[in-house]
C-alpha cells in the first residue's frame, strides 16, 4: 500500500510540473532547450539523470554485477570520470559556443551548419529517430520488469502505466518540465541509491561480510572460463562512458546551459552524482552473489539465467515495503528523465530537422511546438510497442543504439568542434562507417560481444574522418570562421 501511495504522489507532482512547464513554454526554443537559461545544478542533474535509467539499474547491474563481479564497479567509476567529468570539461564549452554561433538547436542542425551540407541533417535525423527507439524500448522493458515484480501486475499493464506517466508531463511541459523534474528526481535517486546499498549490506551481515561472501561465491557461480576478459570490461567502460559523448540526448544538455560559467560547477556536481549512482547500481547487482545460489537465481523458461530479473527479484525479496517504494521511485525517476530526453530529441529530429528543415520552412513556433508534442506521443507509443515484443536483452538493445548513434555522430561532432580541417566529405564518411560498423559488428560478434562491437564502431570514424578530410575539399572559410568565432 505504501508503494502505491508514494507512486501516486510522485505522479501527481510530475503532472503539476508538466502543467507549470506548459505555462512557461511558448517558443520552440522553450520547449526543446528551456530557452537556453538552465543553471548549474539543474544542468548537472539533467545530465546525470538522463545518463542513468532503469536499463542501467536493472539490465546492466544485473548482468554485469553477476557476470563481472567486482570488476563491474569499474564501469560505475568510468561513467563518473569519463562519461560525466570529462564530457563536461572537454565538450560543454565548445559545444555551447559553437551552437550559439551557428544558431542551431539539434545535433542534425549542428552538423548541417558546421559542414555546410544540405543532406547531413536529413540523414542524422532519420538515424536518431530510428535508433533511439530500441534504446527507449530498453528503458521501458527494464521498468516493466521492476513494476511486475514489485506490484505483482502484468508486464503489459506496467508498460501501459509508464507510457501514460511519461507522456503527460513531457508532452505538456517540454524541457522546462524535464529539467525541474530531473532536479527533483536526482535527489530521489541519490537518497534511494545510498539507502538501498546500506540496507542490503546490513541484511548480508555488514559490508565486510558481504564483500567476503561475494569473493567466495563469485568463482563458484561464474567459473573462471566464463569470467570476462580485460578487453570485455574495457569495452563496456568505453561504450557506456565515452560512447555517451555522442548521444544526441546527452549533448543537448550542453546547448541549454545559461552561460559558460555554469560548466565548471556542473561538471563537479555531475561527477559526484554519477559516481554515487553508478557504483550503487553495479554493487547491487554484485550482491546477487550473496542472496542467490545457482539454484535460486532467476531463470528463463529455457533454463538460462534471466539477468533482467536479478535486481528486481533481489530488491522485492529483501527490502521492506516502505524502502521498496523509495527504490521504485529511484528507478522510475532515472528512467523518466532518460525517456523524456530521448523523446524530445527524437521528436525534434522530425519536427525541426526534417519537417521544418525541408518541407515547411515557414512553420511558426506555435505549430512547431504542437507538432513536437504530437510526435513525442507517437515516439512513446512506438517505444512501448517495441518493448512489448520482448526482443533480446536490455544490454543488447542499449549497446546497439549506443553503438550506432555514437559511432555515427561522435567523431564528426567532436572533431568538428576542435578542428577547422574536418570536411563535409569527412563527416559523411564518419556517419556512414560508424553506422555500418555498429550494425555489422553486432551481427557478426553476437549479442554477448555487443559492447565490444559498439566500442569499435565508435573508434573507427576517428580514423576515417581525418583521413577523408585530408583529401577532400575544405568547408568554406566563411562557415568555419563563423563556427569558431
Amino acid at each position: 500500500m505504501s508503494s502505491l501511495i508514494l507512486l501516486l504522489l510522485f505522479l501527481a507532482v510530475m503532472i503539476c510540473v508538466g502543467i507549470w512547464g506548459m505555462r512557461k513554454t511558448t517558443t520552440l526554443s522553450d520547449f526543446f532547450l528551456g530557452g537556453r537559461t538552465v543553471g548549474p545544478w539543474m544542468s548537472a542533474f539533467a545530465y546525470g539523470t538522463t545518463y542513468f535509467s532503469a536499463a542501467v539499474f536493472i539490465g546492466f547491474a544485473g548482468k554485469q554485477g553477476w557476470g563481472f563481479g567486482f570488476s563491474s564497479l569499474l564501469i560505475g567509476v568510468g561513467n563518473a570520470v569519463l562519461g560525466a567529468m570529462c564530457a563536461w570539461l572537454l565538450l560543454a564549452r565548445r559545444t555551447r559556443r559553437m551552437t550559439q554561433n551557428l544558431d542551431t538547436m539539434t545535433m542534425p542542425e549542428f552538423l548541417e551548419a558546421r559542414y555546410d551540407s544540405d543532406h547531413l541533417k536529413m540523414i542524422s535525423a532519420v538515424l536518431i529517430f530510428i535508433f533511439l527507439l530500441p534504446y527507449s524500448a530498453s528503458v521501458f522493458k527494464g521498468l516493466g520488469h521492476l513494476f511486475e515484480s514489485t506490484f505483482n501486475i502484468s508486464f503489459d499493464f506496467a508498460l501501459l502505466i509508464l507510457v501514460v506517466i511519461t507522456g503527460i508531463y513531457l508532452i505538456l511541459g517540454g524541457y522546462f518540465a524535464v529539467t525541474l523534474t530531473d532536479f527533483i528526481q536526482g535527489f530521489i535517486m541519490l537518497g534511494g541509491a545510498v539507502t538501498m546499498v546500506a540496507v542490503l549490506s546490513y541484511k548480508a551481515g555488514g559490508l565486510s561480510a558481504a564483500l567476503q561472501t561475494v569473493r567466495v561465491n563469485y568463482p563458484v557461480h561464474v567459473p573462471p572460463v566464463q569470467q570476462p576478459s580485460v578487453l570485455t570490461v574495457a569495452s563496456l567502460i568505453f561504450m557506456t562512458s565515452v560512447g555517451s559523448w555522442g548521444l544526441p540526448q546527452m549533448v543537448q544538455k550542453f546547448y541549454a546551459v545559461k552561460n559558460e560559467q555554469v560548466i565548471k560547477t556542473a561538471s563537479v556536481i555531475t561527477t559526484v552524482f554519477a559516481l554515487v549512482i553508478g557504483v550503487s547500481a553495479y554493487f547491487t547487482g554484485i550482491l546477487g552473489h550473496v542472496f542467490f545460489s545457482l539454484e535460486s537465481v532467476p531463470r528463463l523458461a529455457n533454463g538460462k539465467i534471466n539477468y533482467d530479473m536479478i535486481v528486481p527479484t533481489l530488491l522485492s525479496q529483501h527490502l521492506p515495503e516502505g524502502l521498496m517504494a523509495v527504490i521504485m521511485l529511484l528507478v522510475l525517476s532515472a528512467s523518466m528523465s532518460t525517456l523524456a530526453s530521448m523523446v524530445l530529441v527524437s521528436s525534434s529530429s522530425i519536427t525541426i530537422d526534417l519537417y521544418k528543415g525541408y518541407l515547411h520552412r515557414s512553420m511558426t513556433d506555435k505549430e512547431s511546438v504542437l507538432m513536437m508534442r504530437v510526435l513525442s506521443g507517437v515516439f512513446i507509443l512506438a517505444s512501448y510497442l517495441i518493448s512489448k515484443l520482448q526482443i533480446g536483452f536490455i544490454v543488447t538493445l542499449m549497446s546497439l543504439s549506443w553503438g550506432v548513434l555514437s559511432g555515427a555522430f561522435l567523431a564528426p561532432y567532436m572533431l568538428g568542434i576542435y578542428s577547422r580541417k574536418i570536411t563535409k566529405a569527412g563527416a559523411y564518411a564518419g556517419i556512414y562507417t560508424g553506422t555500418a560498423a555498429a550494425i555489422i559488428l553486432t551481427m557478426v560478434l553476437g549479442p554477448a560481444n555487443s559492447p565490444l562491437a559498439a566500442s569499435i564502431a565508435i573508434l573507427i570514424p576517428f580514423i576515417v574522418v581525418p583521413v577523408v578530410s585530408a583529401f577532400t575539399p575544405k568547408v568554406r572559410d566563411e562557415t568555419v570562421n563563423r563556427a569558431f568565432a
